[in-house]
């Protein structure tokens, strides 16, 4: 045992302290990674944070799409000034100084961008499943799919939250590898701005007609329409729904009033 090749060297010692430096590493490297969005933090004004942590903001990444999308590099200054929609002081301002306190919609609170209406600028194309085929197409537009369960809501008469009937349901817009619908299409009567919208289904409440509880009548002109009629992309997405949810506290005055 004298020319043992460790000696009296602590083998349990060295691994415990090989864990919590590989924990210590691993810590750090989840932290930073989860860095590359949202940071360095800003004040509501846009100012610097005082609190940014203790961690650094992670060296610039490229990330290549599939389907040949391209490239996107985060995090990356040129790619947050590009997908920056406005100035968030022309839709809102603050109701008091001092940070925490709520922010109110400037102009038409539907169309802001901002609180139950917000919005996120993701790509202006489609979301492509697995094979790089489009996720979301109407019904209409493919062979494949039909309803085999629950009410059928096409041909029924669109209302809105205040009871005006504004048209008819005339499609459904399936996920096709989820197999499940995620808008309903609406054509939409002349005294409502004519052609066709698209309504979330989970904005939708279906019976005898679909009502659309969020809106009124006369905001159903208003919805984001899609540039193609059989494709819609993630940021008409992301509006339309934002439409929707704008409606649910700004569509009606009282809906932005306290309930007591």
């Amino acid at each position: 045992m004298e020319n043992a090749f460790f000696g009296n060297f602590d083998l349990a010692s060295l691994s415990i302290w090989l864990f919590w430096i590989f924990f210590a590493l691993l810590i750090y490297y989840l932290q930073t990674e989860n860095m590359r969005e949202g940071y360095p933090l800003e004040n509501e004004d846009g100012s610097p944070a005082p609190n940014q942590g203790p961690f650094p903001v992670p060296d610039a990444k490229t990330f290549e799409l599939p389907h040949g999308r391209g490239k996107v590099v985060v995090p990356s200054p040129e790619n947050e000034e590009e997908h920056r929609r406005h100035d968030l002081d022309d839709v809102m301002e603050a109701t008091a100084v001092p940070n925490g306190y709520p922010y109110d919609p400037v102009g038409d609170p539907m169309k802001a961008g901002i609180g139950s209406g917000a919005w996120t600028p993701r790509r202006d194309e489609p979301e492509l499943d697995g094979h790089g085929h489009a996720k979301i197409v109407p019904m209409s537009a493919t062979e494949s799919y039909r309803v085999s369960a629950g009410k059928n809501p096409m041909g029924l008469v669109v209302r809105g939250g205040d009871g005006e009937e504004v048209g008819t349901i005339s499609d459904m817009w399936i996920d096709a590898p989820e197999q499940l619908v995620r808008y309903l299409e609406i054509e939409l009567d002349a005294d409502h701005g004519g052609g066709k919208r698209l309504v979330p289904i989970h904005f939708c409440q279906i019976w005898r007609r679909v009502t659309i509880n969020s809106i009124h009548g006369k905001h159903f002109a208003g919805v984001p329409i899609t540039k193609s009629s059989t494709q819609i992309t993630k940021l008409e997405e992301e509006k339309i729904s934002a439409y929707y949810g704008a409606g649910i506290l700004y569509a009606d005055e009282d809906r932005a009033e306290p309930l007591l």
